[in-house]
């Protein structure tokens, strides 16, 4: 044990002295979590329609302003005497609503009066909103006034549980904060690994009486009292900036957030022991603790969306789990009943990473 700590000791204190080093473990985390946290976001708002009423009815002029009473939605009047279509292919609207001659008459006559919605497919996710928060209008207007379709005897009143703001920040929050994890850790970690076989000051250890279970737990235990220093920035960021709180037993987030400090250190450790080039051992790295997890764990879409040729690899990604974890402890509050195998997985990928680098460097002490 005193080896592994002096181990850990001497890593530590290189760390401290490399002041960019040590800004790259503890800065860069903040910063990626503040500029991805607030910049990444699916929802909108303002978006821009245009509307062309050819009816100039009372009953149009209602139905428009339902329209303009939404928050996510910004009307704006189009000349009946230009195409809709022009103001999609000139980017002045994604989308156009046109009321048809004698939609106010049809309204009176409790017939059913049509309308015509035109959105601007270029971007999926902005046309299903589109098209969502239409939907919703018009329902509200024909339950309100009984016209187009009659109100349905069963109405259905929808909460949102977790997140009722559905604001973005504290549902991606939590994602940067295991990107973050994922990615500086393991970088300085195989960084460091990599530079001793590099500089071929590896073989001063080869020839000492230290293990390789010494040297090795000594590296990752040095990287991760690095992670859990990230870990703990980026948490405040999270309970004053995000605005999230501890939803419910904080102890599998604890622990898992230990173990993963674990899995990444020794993935880390595991690739500079197996690549002994620093650039190529931040490639490996960039590979596996950035883009997969940021594209397979769940981070920006759910993995269902996944398509099925590739949404097995997800379930060798350790952020994936991390990240449902961290979620559940921050918004959902299920505790060990929804996040014990998590926590397993976690604790098995580490081992994994632990026994692939301590099989590359078995041999490294010289047999007297």
């Amino acid at each position: 044990m005193r080896r592994i700590l002096a181990q850990t000791r001497k890593e530590l204190t290189q760390i401290v002295r490399d002041y960019r080093t040590l800004s790259l473990a503890l800065l860069l985390p903040i910063f990626l979590l503040l500029l991805l946290g607030s910049a990444i976001s699916l929802t909108v708002d303002d978006l821009p329609i245009v509307v062309q009423d050819l009816d100039n009815s009372s009953a149009s002029h209602d139905y428009i302003d339902a329209f303009r009473a939404s928050v996510t939605l910004h009307v704006v009047p189009w000349p009946v005497d230009l195409k809709p279509e022009d103001a999609l292919t000139s980017n002045q609207a994604r989308g156009a609503l046109i009321i048809p001659v004698y939609f106010g008459r049809d309204i009176a006559r409790g017939s059913v009066a049509q309308v015509q919605l035109l959105v601007d497919g270029s971007d999926s996710n902005t046309a299903r909103l589109i098209a969502g928060y239409s939907s919703q209008i018009t329902q509200a207007y024909n339950a309100a006034s009984g016209g187009v379709v009659r109100a349905q005897p069963v109405q259905t009143a929808m909460r949102f549980w977790y997140n009722p703001g559905r604001s973005s920040k504290k549902f991606y929050g939590p994602g940067i904060f295991v990107l973050g994890l994922s990615m500086f850790p393991p970088l300085l970690a195989s960084l460091a690994m990599a530079k001793e076989g590099e500089q071929k000051t590896i073989l001063q250890v080869y020839v000492s009486s230290i293990s390789a279970h010494e040297f090795l737990l000594g590296k990752i235990l040095a990287f991760m009292l690095v992670a859990l220093g990230e870990a703990v920035l980026m948490c405040v960021l999270l309970f004053t900036y995000f605005g999230l709180n501890l939803a419910g037993d904080p102890t599998p987030f604890l622990i898992a957030t230990v173990l993963y400090a674990f899995c990444v250190a020794s993935f880390g450790v595991m690739v500079g022991a197996a690549i002994p080039s620093q650039a190529a051992a931040l490639q490996a790295v960039a590979l596996g603790g950035f883009l997969l997890v940021f594209l397979l764990s769940g981070l920006i879409y759910p993995i269902s969306n996944i398509p099925a040729g590739l949404r097995w690899l997800s379930n060798f990604i350790w952020g994936r789990y991390y990240i449902e974890i961290v979620r559940d402890a921050l918004l959902q509050g299920g505790g060990w009943p929804a996040t014990w195998y998590k926590v397993l997985e976690i604790a098995a990928t580490g081992a994994i990473f632990y026994a692939l680098a301590w099989r590359t460097m078995r041999r490294m002490q010289v047999k007297a």
